[in-house]
Protein backbone atom coordinates (compact mmCIF):
# COMPACT_ATOMS: atom_id res chain seq x y z
CA UNK A 1 0.00 0.00 0.00
CA UNK A 2 1.90 2.97 -1.11
CA UNK A 3 0.27 5.61 1.43
CA UNK A 4 1.41 3.31 4.27
CA UNK A 5 4.97 2.68 2.64
CA UNK A 6 5.59 6.22 2.32
CA UNK A 7 6.26 8.52 5.53
CA UNK A 8 5.36 12.05 4.39
CA UNK A 9 2.32 10.73 2.60
CA UNK A 10 1.37 8.89 5.65
CA UNK A 11 1.05 11.50 8.00
CA UNK A 12 -0.71 13.58 5.34
CA UNK A 13 -3.19 11.43 4.61
CA UNK A 14 -3.81 11.00 8.64
CA UNK A 15 -4.37 14.42 9.08
CA UNK A 16 -6.62 14.24 6.15
CA UNK A 17 -8.62 11.42 7.91
CA UNK A 18 -8.80 13.49 11.36
CA UNK A 19 -9.81 16.06 9.92
CA UNK A 20 -12.47 14.26 8.25
CA UNK A 21 -13.20 12.55 11.66
CA UNK A 22 -13.86 16.24 13.38
CA UNK A 23 -16.32 17.12 10.84
CA UNK A 24 -18.77 14.19 11.36
CA UNK A 25 -22.10 15.31 12.77
CA UNK A 26 -22.34 14.44 16.86
CA UNK A 27 -23.26 10.60 16.81
CA UNK A 28 -25.89 11.51 19.80
CA UNK A 29 -27.69 13.64 17.38
CA UNK A 30 -27.28 12.00 14.30
CA UNK A 31 -26.98 8.19 15.14
CA UNK A 32 -25.36 5.64 12.41
CA UNK A 33 -23.09 4.07 10.41
CA UNK A 34 -20.21 5.82 8.06
CA UNK A 35 -19.88 4.92 4.87
CA UNK A 36 -16.20 5.47 3.17
CA UNK A 37 -16.55 5.58 -0.70
CA UNK A 38 -13.46 4.73 -2.40
CA UNK A 39 -11.09 3.38 0.07
CA UNK A 40 -8.46 1.69 -2.28
CA UNK A 41 -5.51 1.70 -0.59
CA UNK A 42 -5.70 4.12 2.74
CA UNK A 43 -6.36 3.43 6.50
CA UNK A 44 -9.10 5.37 7.66
CA UNK A 45 -11.16 1.79 8.50
CA UNK A 46 -7.75 1.60 10.87
CA UNK A 47 -8.79 4.71 12.27
CA UNK A 48 -12.42 4.26 12.64
CA UNK A 49 -12.89 0.45 12.42
CA UNK A 50 -16.70 0.71 12.45
CA UNK A 51 -16.97 2.59 8.98
CA UNK A 52 -18.09 0.44 6.37
CA UNK A 53 -14.95 0.85 3.81
CA UNK A 54 -16.29 0.21 -0.66
CA UNK A 55 -14.93 0.32 -3.62
CA UNK A 56 -15.79 -0.34 -6.73
CA UNK A 57 -13.92 -3.76 -7.30
CA UNK A 58 -13.38 -6.42 -4.67
CA UNK A 59 -10.05 -5.69 -3.22
CA UNK A 60 -8.13 -6.67 0.50
CA UNK A 61 -9.95 -5.42 3.77
CA UNK A 62 -12.75 -3.35 1.60
CA UNK A 63 -16.52 -4.39 3.32
CA UNK A 64 -18.26 -4.18 -0.05
CA UNK A 65 -18.30 -3.61 -3.20
CA UNK A 66 -20.96 -0.65 -4.76
CA UNK A 67 -21.75 2.08 -7.41
CA UNK A 68 -20.71 5.36 -6.14
CA UNK A 69 -24.39 6.31 -8.42
CA UNK A 70 -26.67 3.83 -6.95
CA UNK A 71 -25.74 3.16 -3.15
CA UNK A 72 -27.01 -0.14 -1.98
CA UNK A 73 -28.71 1.37 1.68
CA UNK A 74 -32.07 1.93 2.81
CA UNK A 75 -33.06 5.69 2.81
CA UNK A 76 -31.78 7.63 6.05
CA UNK A 77 -29.72 4.79 7.42
CA UNK A 78 -26.53 6.51 7.27
CA UNK A 79 -24.51 8.94 9.69
CA UNK A 80 -22.53 10.65 7.08
CA UNK A 81 -20.47 9.55 3.86
CA UNK A 82 -17.09 10.39 3.14
CA UNK A 83 -14.18 9.87 0.81
CA UNK A 84 -10.88 11.33 -0.23
CA UNK A 85 -9.80 11.94 -3.41
CA UNK A 86 -12.79 9.94 -5.01
CA UNK A 87 -15.78 12.19 -6.26
CA UNK A 88 -14.13 13.35 -9.10
CA UNK A 89 -14.07 9.56 -10.34
CA UNK A 90 -16.77 8.86 -10.31
CA UNK A 91 -18.98 8.91 -14.26
CA UNK A 92 -21.88 10.74 -12.73
CA UNK A 93 -21.75 12.95 -9.74
CA UNK A 94 -24.95 14.65 -9.91
CA UNK A 95 -26.68 10.77 -9.12
CA UNK A 96 -24.16 10.39 -6.42
CA UNK A 97 -25.81 13.75 -4.64
CA UNK A 98 -28.86 12.22 -5.43
CA UNK A 99 -28.61 8.45 -3.95
CA UNK A 100 -26.48 10.06 -1.01
CA UNK A 101 -29.62 12.58 -0.33
CA UNK A 102 -31.39 9.54 0.07
CA UNK A 103 -29.27 7.75 2.33
CA UNK A 104 -28.18 10.40 5.01
CA UNK A 105 -30.17 10.68 7.72
CA UNK A 106 -31.25 14.53 8.28
CA UNK A 107 -28.28 16.14 9.50
CA UNK A 108 -26.08 13.71 8.06
CA UNK A 109 -23.29 14.68 6.12
CA UNK A 110 -21.10 14.12 3.00
CA UNK A 111 -17.46 14.81 3.58
CA UNK A 112 -15.20 15.08 0.66
CA UNK A 113 -11.46 16.35 0.37
CA UNK A 114 -11.18 16.67 -3.26
CA UNK A 115 -8.69 18.31 -5.71
CA UNK A 116 -9.14 22.09 -6.26
CA UNK A 117 -9.28 24.55 -9.07
CA UNK A 118 -7.11 27.56 -7.69
CA UNK A 119 -4.67 29.40 -10.20
CA UNK A 120 -1.65 27.48 -8.07
CA UNK A 121 -3.63 24.14 -8.20
CA UNK A 122 -4.67 24.79 -11.99
CA UNK A 123 -1.16 24.66 -12.87
CA UNK A 124 0.38 22.14 -10.83
CA UNK A 125 -2.86 19.55 -12.28
CA UNK A 126 -2.59 20.50 -15.27
CA UNK A 127 1.02 20.37 -16.01
CA UNK A 128 2.63 17.98 -13.13
CA UNK A 129 -0.31 15.15 -12.57
CA UNK A 130 -1.29 12.13 -14.76
CA UNK A 131 -4.89 12.46 -14.14
CA UNK A 132 -7.19 15.02 -16.10
CA UNK A 133 -8.00 18.58 -15.26
CA UNK A 134 -10.69 19.98 -17.21
CA UNK A 135 -12.21 23.10 -15.38
CA UNK A 136 -14.11 24.48 -18.41
CA UNK A 137 -15.96 20.76 -18.90
CA UNK A 138 -20.03 21.70 -19.78
CA UNK A 139 -21.34 19.14 -17.72
CA UNK A 140 -20.73 17.24 -14.13
CA UNK A 141 -19.89 14.07 -16.09
CA UNK A 142 -17.20 11.86 -17.07
CA UNK A 143 -18.42 10.88 -20.80
CA UNK A 144 -15.99 13.03 -22.86
CA UNK A 145 -12.90 12.21 -20.82
CA UNK A 146 -10.52 9.67 -21.80
CA UNK A 147 -9.97 6.07 -20.09
CA UNK A 148 -11.73 3.37 -19.74
CA UNK A 149 -10.91 1.69 -16.83
CA UNK A 150 -13.03 3.93 -12.88
CA UNK A 151 -9.63 5.14 -11.70
CA UNK A 152 -8.46 5.67 -15.03
CA UNK A 153 -11.37 8.03 -16.18
CA UNK A 154 -11.38 11.33 -14.17
CA UNK A 155 -11.61 14.97 -13.97
CA UNK A 156 -9.84 16.82 -10.69
CA UNK A 157 -11.69 19.86 -11.63
CA UNK A 158 -15.27 18.30 -11.08
CA UNK A 159 -15.51 19.13 -7.39
CA UNK A 160 -14.35 22.93 -8.26
CA UNK A 161 -17.04 22.65 -10.82
CA UNK A 162 -19.97 21.60 -8.69
CA UNK A 163 -19.20 23.51 -5.49
CA UNK A 164 -17.71 26.73 -7.23
CA UNK A 165 -19.01 27.41 -10.99
CA UNK A 166 -22.19 25.67 -10.71
CA UNK A 167 -22.84 25.84 -6.86
CA UNK A 168 -26.33 27.42 -7.56
CA UNK A 169 -27.05 25.13 -9.97
CA UNK A 170 -26.20 22.44 -6.79
CA UNK A 171 -28.55 24.28 -4.74
CA UNK A 172 -31.52 24.31 -6.92
CA UNK A 173 -31.02 20.47 -7.66
CA UNK A 174 -30.99 19.23 -4.45
CA UNK A 175 -32.62 21.77 -2.14
CA UNK A 176 -32.33 19.23 0.97
CA UNK A 177 -28.36 19.71 1.21
CA UNK A 178 -26.92 22.31 2.41
CA UNK A 179 -23.33 23.32 1.80
CA UNK A 180 -21.74 24.61 5.29
CA UNK A 181 -18.03 24.38 4.15
CA UNK A 182 -15.51 24.82 1.20
CA UNK A 183 -11.76 24.93 2.54
CA UNK A 184 -9.05 25.08 -0.34
CA UNK A 185 -5.69 23.66 1.68
CA UNK A 186 -2.72 22.22 0.89
CA UNK A 187 -0.97 23.82 -1.79
CA UNK A 188 2.59 22.36 -1.38
CA UNK A 189 2.66 19.57 1.41
CA UNK A 190 1.15 16.72 -1.35
CA UNK A 191 3.84 17.47 -3.89
CA UNK A 192 6.48 17.52 -1.13
CA UNK A 193 5.00 13.76 -0.32
CA UNK A 194 5.23 12.55 -4.26
CA UNK A 195 1.24 11.37 -4.11
CA UNK A 196 0.69 7.83 -4.78
CA UNK A 197 2.67 8.25 -8.20
CA UNK A 198 6.12 9.74 -7.69
CA UNK A 199 8.86 8.98 -5.07
CA UNK A 200 8.60 11.74 -1.86
CA UNK A 201 10.60 14.70 -2.51
CA UNK A 202 10.90 15.41 1.16
CA UNK A 203 11.48 13.33 4.34
CA UNK A 204 8.86 12.16 6.52
CA UNK A 205 9.80 14.23 9.07
CA UNK A 206 9.60 17.96 7.91
CA UNK A 207 5.85 17.03 6.89
CA UNK A 208 5.16 19.24 9.93
CA UNK A 209 7.21 21.98 8.51
CA UNK A 210 5.26 22.18 5.24
CA UNK A 211 2.13 22.07 7.02
CA UNK A 212 3.27 25.37 9.24
CA UNK A 213 3.95 26.73 6.15
CA UNK A 214 0.62 26.23 4.49
CA UNK A 215 -1.06 27.65 7.63
CA UNK A 216 1.01 30.59 7.71
CA UNK A 217 -0.42 31.13 4.00
CA UNK A 218 -4.10 30.66 4.78
CA UNK A 219 -4.99 33.75 3.58
CA UNK A 220 -4.28 33.05 0.28
CA UNK A 221 -5.62 29.64 -0.11
CA UNK A 222 -8.16 30.68 -2.93
CA UNK A 223 -5.41 31.16 -4.76
CA UNK A 224 -2.82 28.80 -3.65
CA UNK A 225 -5.25 25.36 -2.18
CA UNK A 226 -4.50 22.18 -4.25
CA UNK A 227 -7.62 20.72 -2.36
CA UNK A 228 -10.56 21.43 -0.24
CA UNK A 229 -12.41 19.96 2.70
CA UNK A 230 -15.98 19.98 0.99
CA UNK A 231 -18.68 19.56 3.90
CA UNK A 232 -22.57 19.09 2.92
CA UNK A 233 -25.43 18.44 5.06
CA UNK A 234 -28.82 16.75 4.42
CA UNK A 235 -31.29 19.82 5.94
CA UNK A 236 -33.94 18.31 8.18
CA UNK A 237 -37.43 18.14 6.63
CA UNK A 238 -39.58 20.98 7.29
CA UNK A 239 -42.58 20.79 9.64
CA UNK A 240 -45.71 22.61 9.44
CA UNK A 241 -47.12 24.49 11.91
CA UNK A 242 -50.58 23.66 13.21
CA UNK A 243 -53.35 26.25 11.59
CA UNK A 244 -55.27 27.85 14.50
CA UNK A 245 -58.50 28.83 13.86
Amino acid sequence: MVIQEKAFLRKLYAEWYDTIIAALPDATAVPGNVLEIGSGGGFLKDKCPSFISSEVFATPGVDIVLDGQSLPFASSSLRAIVMVDTLHHIPNCGLFFADARRVVKERGRIIMLEPWNSAWGRWVYRNLHHEPFVPEAANWTLSDIAGTGPLSRANGAIPWIVFSRERERFASSFPELNILAVKPDYPFSYLASGGVSMRALSPGWSFFLWRGLERALSPFMPCLGMFALIIVERKPSRTCSPILT
